[in-house]
């Protein structure tokens, strides 16, 4: 099953372990590199966040290939972008090209070496020599100037614009901004949120500056990962916390290495469990290895991949998820195969919302929605919440 429209990406500075997270959430095969830039053009995904499937409300578990004993796996999009260096948003290190790359997230990773092992420009250093701390804004920063810097080079067509008898600014601004991948809603809202003149030509660098970190804010909200948490001092980690609002301890490399033993059959394991079970014999070295990262999942709640992946999806974006279905009272498809499909909708959706995400046609066709569980029709504007099962009458 393919991802939806829902994208994440990975960013941060070189060496900080993205393409290891990237791998252990997609099991994509990529390279990984002790040095600068191994990644080069952005690395491509599915990857799935975790939640409970509302089959474990009936007697028997779903059909569905994401669904494992009423733990639901839902696709999303994961993106991994090269190292970002200081100054990227003046074109270090292909900066400008990394950045483009992360206007098409809804959210963005920022992968932290919690372990202090790197330095600012993510060259290899003994671990513990570098405050790690300083790395918690840096991917913002780098993403706000860059933005700002578009707004800023844009800025002389919006002043010319401004001659015209119908010249309208929000409007300017709309246009000018829905090119960075913000939504006409999210652009509404920024400008409602700030003070700014409203003659174009008045406007100083630190009004396009405070648009351009507002506008980041709404669209592009980072969650901070502490990566390399295995080797990570538990106080850096307790520094890394109290220095931003949401930080997931995490070992990629962990995670990487319970999927791939769990592929094998060694071990009996599912994204975002705190725990596993060995179930085939090991060697020794194996046997190790596996003790280590239990320790680190015992600290932590997990390796953390997984919950990196959910609290961006479900905490920081604040999406749903939503089961459509065809037979109300099945909860099956046209095929009788129960809650197929999963949908990642925002807080606040409706089945309307819901009808155009299973397929435009089914929204222009759009008649009314059942809910599923009581059998009742709902309103157009019924606002849906996490694991509503929905039918959806449509003319098509």
């Amino acid at each position: 099953m393919t991802a939806g429209s829902l994208s994440l990406a990975l960013a941060g500075k070189p060496n900080a372990g993205k393409s290891t997270f990237f791998r252990a959430a997609t099991l994509a095969d990529v390279e990984i590199g002790n040095y600068p830039f191994t990644t080069i053009d952005a690395n491509r995904g599915v990857t799935h966040v975790r939640t409970d499937c509302p089959c474990l409300d009936r007697d028997e578990r779903c059909d569905s290939e994401n669904c494992h004993d009423g733990i639901r796996f839902v696709p999303v999009e994961l993106l991994d972008v090269a190292g970002l260096v200081p100054g990227a948003h003046e074109g270090r290190g292909l900066g400008n090209q990394f950045l483009d790359a992360l206007s098409n997230a809804d959210a963005v990773l920022n992968v932290v070496d919690a372990s202090g092992g790197t330095n600012a420009e993510g060259e290899p250093v003994e671990v513990g020599a570098y405050d790690p701390v300083q790395d918690v804004d840096f991917v913002r920063e780098e993403m706000d100037l860059w933005l700002a810097g578009i707004v800023d080079r844009n800025w002389e067509t919006v002043e010319r614009q401004s001659r015209s008898p119908d010249f309208d600014l929000e409007d300017a601004l709309t246009e000018l901004l829905t090119g960075f991948g913000a939504s006409e809603p999210s652009v509404a809202a920024t400008l409602r949120s700030v003070a700014y003149p409203d003659d174009p030509r008045s406007w100083t660098d630190e009004d396009r500056e405070r648009l351009a970190r507002e506008l980041r804010a709404r669209t592009k909200p980072i969650l901070v990962v502490g990566n390399k948490a295995d080797v990570a001092d538990t106080d850096t980690i307790d520094q890394l916390r109290n220095a931003a609002s949401d930080v997931v301890p995490t070992t990629a490399e962990g995670e990487l290495a319970l999927r791939q033993a769990s592929d094998a059959g060694a071990i009996e394991y599912e994204p975002g469990d705190p725990e596993f079970t060995i179930v085939e014999e090991l060697t020794a070295e194996q046997d190790e290895g596996l003790e280590r990262i239990q320790s680190v999942m015992h600290e932590w709640d997990g390796t953390g991949v997984q919950s990196a992946l959910d609290t961006a999806v479900y905490d920081r974006l604040d999406y749903i998820t939503v089961y459509p279905v065809q037979n109300e009272t099945n909860w099956t498809d046209g095929q009788g195969t129960v809650l197929p499909d999963a949908v990642l909708l925002p807080h606040g959706a409706t089945p309307t919302d819901l009808a155009y995400a299973v397929h435009s046609d089914i929204g222009d066709g759009y008649l009314h929605a059942v809910d599923a569980r009581d059998g009742r029709r709902v309103s157009d504007d019924h606002e849906l919440t996490e694991g509503d099962v929905i039918k959806v009458v449509s003319t098509t």
